[in-house]
């Protein structure tokens, strides 16, 4: 990235002030988090495009394709629902900087775990990955933020952007490579190229800390000494709970994976519901405030179902093409990961076309409201999988679906996710009250916890995700759920007051 760095002068005391260089006219820290996001990304999508291909793989874990689903999603939901407690580590013990490297290193370790050829350090790989994830997810974004002077410095939102960007490269990097390793080469290999990944990611985020805000480093509200002590009570008793739990139901015999599973599904679907009725039930919003929270429960509902079909991209429809889809592109074969790719560059390509629409749709007036960007995203994902009954109807005749049939889901759930993600990030940040403007922000990541939940309990009861029925009825769900939003816009916006 040296020769992307321009000269540039800063102004004192303004982040990155401690050297002359930009990244393309910003800070120079955003490199550093730029490409510790990148890799990062490029260790977690390639680990997890291989993944469900590894748990049914006859050299790999060997398992159904409906346990595989289950472990893919309960891996996803507990991601996203250890981002709140990684927010958590970071405000009040650590501080942001501290918080990313430990994350790193954790990850890294992870991954080097799931390199061993081992069914039981697999999973304690998996959960160190996702501890790790939870706890870099949302405190590398606060960083980029430090760096710039405030929510009306002109160049932030460039600065998310280019930082989105260096997301969606990992992403898209990492099946073409790790993918191609661990389905041609070996699997634990692939895992191991993952672990190399993160560390390249963590090294440059080492040696790259001194152009981050000194912001970064401080503990925003620390604990004080008698919360210390109770935090290391409570966390004390709940882990040697959970130990004491844990082996009376190994020794006894009756232990299985759904022991672990289950609790971690019906907490994702708990969670969330609780984390919003604290807020809801707090005394101290004031009346717009509530009001924007009852519109912001509409938001919620139909986030989760959209990321509940979204997210079996990598699973359902992975586990779909490694069996029954012709895996060619005008004679030439690739590997089944690779479709993890198309998502993150079709995105690189269509998200300035949308911002670009926006924007000029907003000049003449005519942009569309919140609401019903929101119900259009969660109908086309819906539709995806309308799209999706096509190809299981070739593979339910004894033919192999031609590869373009999945290229075209995933079209359809790209051009959902634009529609409701970025949105859903955006309505979050004006409809947070003052109090909670933080905590919203893991309330949003929750909706993937508990749509990824969802699935997981639905694998877990033994429900095959890959029957016409099953996709016509989840397809349904979203196509309605959909209309709903739409057909209710006008309360939703009175609800959210001024906010649009």
């Amino acid at each position: 990235m040296a020769s992307s760095l321009t000269k540039d002068s800063v102004r004192p005391g303004t982040p990155g002030s401690g050297s002359e260089k930009s990244f393309f006219g910003h800070p120079r820290g955003l490199a550093t988090l730029f490409m510790t996001e990148m890799w990062e990304r490029f260790s977690y999508y390639g680990m997890r495009a291989l993944l469900p291909l590894y748990l049914v793989a006859p050299g790999g874990l060997h398992m159904s394709a409906t346990t595989a689903t289950a472990i893919y999603s309960v891996y996803l939901s507990l991601v996203y629902l250890l981002a709140m407690p990684g927010g958590w580590v970071a405000d009040r013990i650590l501080g942001p900087r501290k918080t990313v490297a430990v994350a790193g290193a954790v990850i890294m370790l992870g991954h080097l775990t799931l390199a061993l050829p081992s069914a039981g350090t697999f999973f304690a790989g998996l959960g160190l990955v996702a501890i790790g994830s939870g706890l870099l997810k949302a405190n590398i974004s606060t960083m980029v933020g430090h760096l710039y002077n405030g929510p009306d410095d002109p160049r932030r939102d460039g600065g998310f952007t280019l930082f989105y960007v260096g997301i969606n490269v990992g992403a898209f990097a990492a099946p073409l490579a790790i993918g191609t390793v661990g389905e041609n080469v070996n699997w634990h290999l692939g895992f191991a190229l993952a672990a190399v990944g993160m560390g390249l990611g963590l090294a440059q985020f080492l040696l790259g800390t001194r152009h981050l805000s000194p912001r970064s480093d401080v503990v925003p509200m620390p604990l004080s000494a008698p919360e210390k002590s109770s935090t290391l009570r409570k966390t004390g008793a709940w882990a040697a709970a959970a130990v004491i739990f844990y082996a009376v139901i190994g020794l006894t015999g009756v232990y299985t994976l759904n022991w672990l599973m289950v609790p971690i599904t019906v907490a994702g679907l708990i969670i969330p519901v609780f984390v919003i009725a604290r807020i809801k039930r707090d005394r101290s919003l004031d009346r717009a405030e509530q009001s924007r929270m009852t519109a912001y429960i509409w938001f919620f509902v139909a986030a989760a179902v959209f990321w509940m079909i979204y997210d079996q991209g990598g699973s359902t429809l992975s586990l779909f093409a490694d069996g029954s889809a012709k895996n060619t592109v005008l004679g030439w074969g690739f590997p089944v990961s690779w479709y993890q790719s198309v998502n993150p560059v079709l995105i690189m390509a269509f998200a300035p076309v949308f911002a670009a629409v926006w924007l000029a749709l907003n000049r003449r007036g005519k942009e569309p409201s919140t609401v019903v960007k929101f119900a259009s995203g969660l109908m086309l994902v819906g539709v995806s999988f309308f799209v999706f009954l096509a190809p299981l109807s070739i593979a339910g005749d004894g033919h192999k679906a031609a590869a373009l049939w999945l290229v075209a889901i995933y079209f359809v759930q790209t051009m959902g996710e634009l529609l409701l993600s970025p949105v859903g990030l955006s309505v979050t940040t004006k409809m947070a009250p003052a109090k909670y403007a933080s905590q919203l922000m893991g309330v949003w990541f929750l909706a993937v916890t508990a749509g990824d939940a969802t699935t997981g309990l639905l694998s877990i009861a033994g429900v095959d995700l890959n029957k016409n029925g099953i996709v016509a009825l989840e397809a349904t769900l979203a196509v309605v759920a959909g209309a709903a939003v739409w057909l209710y816009r006008g309360k939703v916006k009175r609800l959210m007051g001024d906010v649009r």
